[in-house]
């Protein structure tokens, strides 16, 4: 087995659970947003709309600092593909949630399906995961269960969307705000998808570092 370099530099690992964090950060700005969008009006919306923006520029500026730390570093504790994989991977999770807020304040939809809910609960669950799992790249143990779970939460989203979306098109809603809330729950469904592309990817880098 050929010796490998890697170094002791925590800068990576820490830069990573930060990036994981600012998740955990937007999927709290969406159940807020939830709670403001379930028949109480969205006067709250726009101020919220502003603080999942703000949390999607901080996970950028995390993101550009993993680049940059790769493009200044010799020896990098893992593949550089794979950190650019990883960094990319953690920032479209939060592209499709700040996406998904600024959609529902940007179609006024005062009330959301109940079912929203579980979509957000999927996503809650699936950041802290990332959050608890990304210290552990470093010595690549008990790295497993995260990616069984993420995939697990994944097939629930994916049950949830299919729920959702027979229920937008069961007549109860008319055809535009049929395609609203459709565009809000494929914008859900894209970022617990997201999730599992952040695992799998998790996954080869464990696999390749085994």
């Amino acid at each position: 087995m050929p010796l490998r370099l890697r170094p002791n530099d925590p800068t990576f690992y820490d830069l990573f659970t930060e990036s994981a964090n600012h998740l955990v950060d937007g999927a709290r700005i969406l159940a807020e947003l939830l709670g403001s969008a379930t028949g109480t009006g969205l006067s709250a919306s726009q101020q919220i709309a502003v603080q999942m923006k703000d949390a999607e520029h901080a996970a950028d500026e995390t993101t550009h600092a993993i680049i940059r730390r790769v493009n200044s570093t010799f020896v990098t504790p893992f593949d550089r593909e794979d950190i650019y994989r990883l960094a990319s991977d953690l920032d479209d999770v939060m592209d499709f949630m700040e996406e998904a807020v600024d959609t529902i304040h940007l179609f006024n939809l005062e009330k959301l399906p109940e079912e929203v809910a579980e979509q957000i609960e999927v996503l809650q669950r699936a950041a802290a995961l990332t959050a608890e799992s990304m210290p552990r790249l470093r010595t690549m143990k008990d790295l497993a269960e995260y990616w069984i779970e993420i995939n697990r939460l994944e097939n629930t989203g994916d049950a949830v969307h299919r729920r959702i979306v027979a229920k937008l098109f069961s007549g109860e809603y008319d055809t535009l705000t049929v395609l609203k809330l459709k565009t809000v729950v494929d914008l859900l469904e894209a970022a617990i998808d997201a999730f599992e592309h952040v695992a799998n990817t998790v996954e080869q880098i464990a696999v390749k570092e085994s």
